[in-house]
């Protein structure tokens, strides 16, 4: 077993603040070419941010980027080059590590030197919520290639599930599942989304 436990509020709003100062500066930099809106997504929307304390994983944010180019001046590479660019320019003054590119997001760290640690990270995703359904950029690192591709449709699923639950009063019985499986995890590659995902349908299960 894991030693995930939820991070106390008052302990990640301050890191949040800073993430906040930092996106309106790459906001500021790249507002030649585009503007774009940010939310907070994932655990630290749902107030569900974990850690281990006995890893060096520390805990992470999850933000989506909706950039405005309704006349796409801007391809999807050059979307996530100006975003990428605009994080490392400004991200260092935050003590944020330069942005690793991945198939979904763009990842930065928060990372402690002295002690050889991350202290916490955070998962940048470019969206665009269209009238078919939301695309993000997708990254093939084989092939350097960028495109928009269409979320899975599991992805619904899961707020209305999630919503079905709230509405039941089950989301107390909820946090505490998740933070079971997180727990007795054993799997390096799934990530906390998967896991987030088998929860809600756990739950859903058991009362729907």
């Amino acid at each position: 077993m894991k030693n995930f436990d939820y991070v106390k509020k008052d302990e990640y709003m301050p890191v949040k603040k800073g993430l906040i100062e930092l996106i309106k500066k790459v906001q500021d930099e790249v507002r030649d070419k585009f503007t774009f809106r940010y939310d907070f997504i994932g655990s630290a929307s749902r107030n569900m941010i974990t850690c281990d304390p006995t890893t060096n994983t520390g805990y992470d944010f999850d933000i989506d980027i909706r950039v405005n180019d309704d006349d796409e001046n801007y391809d999807a590479k050059e979307i996530r080059n100006i975003i990428r660019i605009a994080f490392d320019k400004h991200g260092f003054k935050h003590d944020y590590s330069f942005a690793e590119d991945s198939k979904r997001v763009l990842t930065i760290k928060f990372i402690n030197h002295n002690e050889s640690r991350i202290v916490h990270s955070c998962d940048i995703g470019i969206v665009h919520d269209g009238k078919d359904g939301q695309q993000y950029i997708h990254f093939n690192k084989f092939q350097n290639t960028y495109e928009w591709q269409y979320q899975p449709s599991d992805h619904y699923e899961v707020f209305e599930r999630a919503m079905a639950i709230k509405k039941k009063g089950k989301w107390s019985e909820l946090r505490e599942h998740y933070l079971f499986l997180k727990n007795k995890n054993l799997d390096r590659g799934k990530k906390s989304r998967h896991i987030y995902q088998e929860a809600i349908n756990n739950i859903y299960n058991r009362y729907f």
